[in-house]
């Protein structure tokens, strides 16, 4: 089984150390993967990953590269293609393993060229990433400087995927937990930037999401908010009847000024909208590595602005904002 033993180590030393005995209990209680019924195939395929050291790790460019073609023999390539493809589908990346794309279900990347422009550095800061999926947007925070990053998913699989590139950069600060953002202490108020990516649609209350976030941060701490949003003005909230865009668990979908009025009743302060658009087929697609059905399977074939079900097409806005009181120096334990 795959341990967290690095994580408490490293933060023994940092700002979240008082929260080490309590974060270990909520492991404990919710981190049970072998009852999943595929935990021991992906453990099966995570242990062919060869032991090899990566001569050069990029996690500054879009499709983050680690290691080169020249670094494995033959064999050690086929054990690493074989393990990596028992840990599909891969759906948030791109990532490059020793000359190998994995071609995921969404180019992240091109989110992250949405997020970057309109956030505050992220040099020497303690960042928390909420529904970090496979980890994609931890290593590109680590690319930017971050200090420390953690990423939290509840998903068993995602925990080998990325391990499967933690592997090959075993000293980096970013970690992974199998938590949910309700999981956390509270009041934590330890992290200088916090990210909800793809989340707060899937909670049936936004507004304890909302105040999840705020708690986690710290005080002046940025809040970085991507979500799904539908047209209209404050006032439009969209409650799907039973699916959206074939997703059982979607819940309040605000417009985007609705939800920016959220983010202002939940306390934040200088709540701004920086981006809107509606996601592309090019953007979210099935691959070699997600073969499931993707965007375009659950969008309507006569109209493609709209879902399968009759709702708007996706779209997804980004939100920045600020927990009030007096901000503290960045990057400090």
């Amino acid at each position: 089984m795959i341990g967290f033993e690095d994580f408490f180590n490293h933060i023994g030393k940092n700002r979240l150390a008082p929260f080490a005995t309590t974060l270990k209990e909520t492991l404990s209680n919710r981190y049970q993967p072998a009852l999943h019924g595929d935990y021991r195939s992906w453990q099966e395929h995570f242990q062919l990953l060869p032991e090899v050291s990566a001569c050069a790790v990029d996690v500054a460019r879009d499709c983050i590269s680690i290691g080169t073609q020249q670094d494995l023999t033959e064999e050690q390539h086929q054990k690493l293609l074989i393990g990596l493809r028992g840990l599909h589908p891969w759906r948030k990346g791109p990532f490059q393993l020793f000359g190998h794309t994995i071609e995921t279900e969404w180019r992240s990347d091109w989110k992250w060229q949405r997020v970057l422009p309109h956030i505050k550095p992220l040099a020497d800061r303690f960042v928390l990433d909420i529904g970090c999926g496979s980890g994609y947007h931890c290593w590109r925070m680590l690319g930017e400087q971050a200090k420390f990053v953690l990423g939290i998913d509840p998903s068993p699989k995602f925990v080998f995927q990325f391990q499967a590139v933690k592997k090959y950069i075993p000293h980096a600060p970013v970690y992974y937990l199998p938590l949910r953002a309700e999981d956390l202490p509270k009041p934590m108020q330890a992290f200088d930037t916090v990210f909800s990516m793809g989340v707060l649609y899937h909670r049936k209350s936004p507004f304890d999401h909302l105040e999840e976030l705020k708690s986690a941060l710290r005080p002046g701490g940025e809040l970085v908010l991507e979500t799904l949003v539908v047209p209209g003005d404050e006032n439009t909230v969209l409650l799907p009847a039973d699916r959206y865009a074939q997703m059982r668990n979607v819940w309040f979908i605000g417009s985007a000024l609705a939800t920016q009025r959220w983010v202002q009743r939940a306390g934040f302060r200088q709540v701004r909208i920086v981006d809107e658009a509606q996601t592309t087929t090019a953007e979210q697609h099935s691959t070699a590595w997600m073969t499931f059905n993707s965007l375009a399977d659950f969008l309507d074939s006569n109209d493609p602005n709209k879902t399968l079900e009759g709702y708007p097409a996706p779209r997804r806005a980004i939100i920045v904002a600020e927990k009030p009181g007096k901000s503290l120096k960045v990057g400090t334990i």
